[in-house]
């Protein structure tokens, strides 16, 4: 009996890898989401100081996201495999710098019990290890990296919403979630549906109402899940994003011109169209069937 086997037999088995990876991957997504927005913008003054012929300050480390290893902020304390470990660490520590005792932010344990909880429950939802478990868990993952930079920056970087789309339409060249045609149909779609809104709004008000980011995005669901999947996507977004902002509005008194990120709406919504959008669409169409 081999491991997918295994695997596939005992969902014990299944549930605690799944569970375990998740926690893993959760940790380097914590390193993806600090880390990718600066070397972004280390990248684009690179690039405006080479277009302005300006001589550029060189740092003197590497700065990506295997190295440097992480460190403590407020007193440079490298931290310590033993120090690393998803959850468990922060517990131990009790949230707390071994060196300096500076408070760390609960949002690490946090994201890596989101990314070890989702898998848990992809595995629940699929049923064993198979290719759509496999592509599921990169969409997720993926959706949790974007929700977190578009909250702390208002960015969707190119470098996972792009090698997203085209993972969806490689995942789909099978039909694992969508036909082929349907899949390409959707990023497409998805594209331009929010390219038209963008522009149509500026039009009418001349203020940019989301960013490019957002169409990517929005394409790479469409790729995953294929067109028919993007109205639902698109209403669903809406609704989160409404009741969102409206309890943010009030809970943190934030003024109406305040920008919100639109993205962690899109990728809420993608994932519940991933996991439950055929019950959702039954339901739709049983209760406007009845009506």
């Amino acid at each position: 009996m081999d491991v997918l086997d295994a695997l596939n037999q005992h969902f014990s088995l299944l549930g605690s890898t799944l569970l375990l990876l998740g926690l893993c991957v959760g940790s380097f997504l914590n390193v993806v989401i600090y880390r990718l927005p600066v070397m972004m913008e280390r990248q684009w003054r690179s690039d405006c100081c080479e277009l302005l012929e300006v001589e550029e300050k060189k740092e003197t480390e590497p700065f990506n996201l295997a190295r440097p290893n992480s460190r403590c902020p407020k007193c440079d304390h490298l931290i310590r495999p033993w120090e690393n470990i998803p959850v468990l660490s922060y517990l131990a520590l009790r949230g707390r710098c071994s060196q300096c005792k500076t408070g760390i932010s609960l949002r690490y344990p946090i994201i890596e019990l989101i990314g070890g909880l989702l898998a848990l429950l992809l595995g629940w939802h699929y049923g064993g290890a198979t290719m759509a478990l496999l592509g599921a868990l990169i969409f997720t993952w993926a959706l949790l990296a974007l929700t977190m930079i578009d909250i702390d920056h208002q960015l969707l970087p190119d470098s996972i919403t792009l090698p997203l789309l085209w993972l969806g339409l490689c995942f789909n060249l099978l039909g694992t979630y969508a036909s082929l045609p349907d899949a390409v149909i959707g990023a497409i779609a998805g594209y331009l549906s929010l390219w038209c809104v963008y522009w149509l709004f500026k039009l009418l008000t001349g203020k940019e109402g989301m960013g490019f980011g957002d169409f990517k995005l929005l394409a790479a669901i469409g790729a995953w899940l294929g067109w028919q999947a993007l109205p639902m996507v698109i209403l669903l977004s809406s609704l989160v994003g409404a009741v969102i902002g409206m309890l943010m509005m009030v809970l943190q008194s934030r003024g109406k011109d305040v920008p919100i990120p639109f993205g962690p709406y899109l990728a809420i919504a993608g994932w519940i169209a991933l996991v439950w959008g055929d019950p959702i669409m039954r339901f739709y169409w049983a209760t406007a069937g009845s009506s």
